[in-house]
């Protein structure tokens, strides 16, 4: 849905019952993470209560129980592609394409100022318009980053449409009724991600 028809739904949404939900600054909470072997919070599990730059784990990790945002790093000093998690998540492979190898992790209040909220405080809550029939994320996030349109894949129309009904998903929606591409420092994300149940 582009031009004339997306403006039209998206002041639909609006005129429904418009909320915009913005920075959760709230006191920051003793971190506090639990990482298993398995999905769903199954297998070998070890608790994590500090930024270890060394872990030395000798099994993959694919589920994580989290009190606040930590960083994961594949890579000791928290190097390689690291992933940013807000939430206790079953199976980490399938929301994230967690390859599994976990060598670093740190809380974020422990990371550099890029990757703390403002604050200190808690993830940021998801910045959008609600109505009664649909739901507009302009910058969709997944707690403190941006989604990307293709994470496996060069960046295009049926991939990006796919992550965005994945999102919608996430959020109670059934579907995207339209996504747009945006490009920043040479990766693509989601934007004006419009989630419907029709």
């Amino acid at each position: 849905m582009q031009g004339r028809g997306f403006k039209r739904l998206a002041l639909a949404v609006m005129a429904a019952g418009v909320m915009w939900t913005g920075w959760n600054g709230g006191t920051a909470a003793k971190a506090d993470a639990t990482i298993y072997r398995d999905p769903n919070f199954r297998g070998p599990a070890v608790n994590v209560s500090r930024a270890d730059p060394n872990m030395r784990l000798n099994f993959h990790v694919f589920s994580i129980r989290v009190s606040e945002g930590w960083e994961l790093c594949p890579e000791p000093n928290f190097r390689g592609k690291c992933l940013i998690v807000g939430q206790d998540t079953a199976d980490l492979r399938r929301a994230y394409q967690w390859p599994g190898r976990l060598q670093s992790m740190r809380p974020l209040n422990d990371g550099p100022p890029g990757l703390r909220p403002p604050g200190g405080g808690q993830p940021a809550r998801e910045q959008s318009l609600r109505g009664m029939a649909a739901e507009f994320f302009p910058a969709p996030r997944n707690r403190y980053s941006r989604v990307e349109a293709c994470r496996q894949t060069n960046a295009n129309a049926a991939c990006a449409q796919r992550t965005a009904d994945q999102f919608c998903s996430s959020r109670g929606w059934r579907r995207a009724a339209n996504q747009m591409l945006q490009t920043e420092n040479r990766t693509v994300y989601l934007a004006d991600v419009l989630c419907v149940n029709n």
